[in-house]
């Protein structure tokens, strides 16, 4: 079965197996065709679309024309259209698919999302029609029942093309699938600038407005002055004062956490016994060149 999408005109008809396992899209078109309470009228179209009798269809912007064989030596023309949704109502669909990105992923991917009628639920719209007298049609011949068996075969056709390319629904409804594609990205894009905003806004107002950031201490610029005191010490508000008899700056350490190795028992205490006594000598000698200076 060929469908043609252009100026092209192919030969269309379905086979004896009808459309077989299809997308739940489709079977979904083919429930609302199937709730058609002509049944008989459903039947002639089947074997029209099942014998041929569709001669070509095309999707032309958001329209469908087809030529249908009937009685006459010339095919009747047919035309199938749906209400197209304005700006404003695609605005509240766009901005409803960029809060899902499964729904983006799927339509990428070529798969209508299952639940894609909650986007559109947004607008107060449909992407599908809910009964057929929604679908929007014309043939030119000269039945006056709407919807003629030339028409309904048509409609059975559609179901075919749906199932190669679901975006033609949305292209029914005002936007192909390039525009709807473009649309989506740049809604997209809007919607993550806006995340990054508030996010930054955000950690803004964590930080107090009057809040004024201390300079950095020199010593920061400039390592040569860590640990330097270039002033003269007034003798008066300086006392120099020997420490106390055994007291090192060990005592103010606390008991260091040193290794104990059964091999050496005496060891900890030795080592500890030496570096205070080096500490006291390193404090006399301390206080005696401090004496010498000050004096």
């Amino acid at each position: 079965m060929t469908l043609s999408n252009g100026s092209s005109n192919g030969i269309t008809a379905i086979g004896d197996d009808g459309l077989g396992q299809q997308p739940w899209w489709v079977e979904q078109w083919m429930e609302l065709i199937n709730g058609y309470r002509f049944k008989k009228r459903l039947e002639r179209a089947w074997g029209y679309a099942r014998e041929g009798h569709v001669t070509s269809i095309r999707f032309e912007g958001r329209r469908v024309h087809a030529r249908v064989q009937g009685t006459d030596e010339a095919p009747y023309k047919v035309k199938l259209w749906l209400d197209v949704l304005n700006d404003e109502d695609w605005g509240y669909v766009l901005e409803a698919l960029t809060q899902k990105a499964r729904w983006s992923a799927q339509l990428l991917a070529g798969i209508m999302p299952s639940d894609i009628e909650r986007a559109f639920a947004a607008s107060g719209k449909r992407l599908f029609p809910f009964k057929l007298q929604e679908v929007r049609s014309e043939c030119s011949c000269p039945d006056k029942a709407n919807p003629c068996k030339h028409i309904s075969a048509v409609y059975f056709l559609m179901g075919d093309r749906f199932s190669e390319d679901p975006f033609v629904l949305f292209q029914l409804r005002g936007r192909n699938r390039t525009r709807l594609l473009e649309d989506l990205a740049e809604y997209r894009r809007k919607a993550l600038a806006e995340l990054a905003q508030k996010a930054k806004e955000a950690k803004a107002d964590s930080v107090s407005s009057d809040a004024t950031p201390l300079p950095p201490h020199a010593a920061v610029q400039d390592p040569a002055l860590w640990w330097r005191y270039n002033r003269n010490l007034d003798g008066d508000l300086v006392v120099i004062t020997p420490a106390m008899e055994g007291d090192t700056g060990l005592d103010d350490a606390g008991e260091l956490p040193l290794a104990e190795d059964p091999r050496f028992p005496e060891a900890r205490t030795s080592f500890l016994d030496n570096l205070k006594a080096h500490g006291q000598a390193s404090a006399q000698k301390a206080m005696l060149q401090a004496m010498a200076a000050g004096g």
